[in-house]
């Protein structure tokens, strides 16, 4: 059973649980109750009609699991969740730059081949891509 020093310390939460549980309960009853654990049991079963072992469960199940514990349950399910998320994140990252490396080596072996196949062609072609920048440049700089 819940001790003293549980119960006052946690006496809102006991109070309401409390009359949650068994709404025939008034503040009144609880307030006659208060700073006693016996009291308290027996107000409850005296107005309820629950036995002692019932009453008794039922305040030990609010410390059985307490808001603290509750709390520390949460946040390592989202600790675990972020801990989750980060990995996929960065399995996710390699799996682009690994593709992305593979792309650029193939456009880079295909550009090599035209370059061989077709060295005139393609000095022409570097040669008029060199004229339109420095004519986009000049454009730019008169403004």
């Amino acid at each position: 059973m819940a001790n003293r020093e549980q119960i006052r310390g946690h006496w809102n939460e006991v109070k309401g649980r409390l009359k949650e549980h068994w709404a025939q309960l008034t503040d009144d009853d609880l307030r006659r109750a208060e700073g006693s654990t016996d009291r308290l049991v027996g107000v409850v079963q005296q107005k309820t009609g629950a036995t002692r072992n019932e009453v008794e469960k039922f305040i030990d199940s609010l410390f059985g699991a307490s808001m603290g514990d509750q709390a520390a349950q949460k946040v390592q399910q989202y600790s675990d969740a972020a801990q989750q998320m980060a990995s996929d994140a960065g399995q996710y990252a390699r799996d682009q730059a690994k593709r992305f490396a593979a792309q650029s080596g193939d456009l880079s072996a295909t550009v090599n081949e035209t370059v061989r196949k077709r060295p005139g062609e393609s000095l022409a072609i570097a040669f008029g891509l060199g004229i339109a920048a420095g004519a986009i440049l000049f454009m730019g700089r008169k403004k």
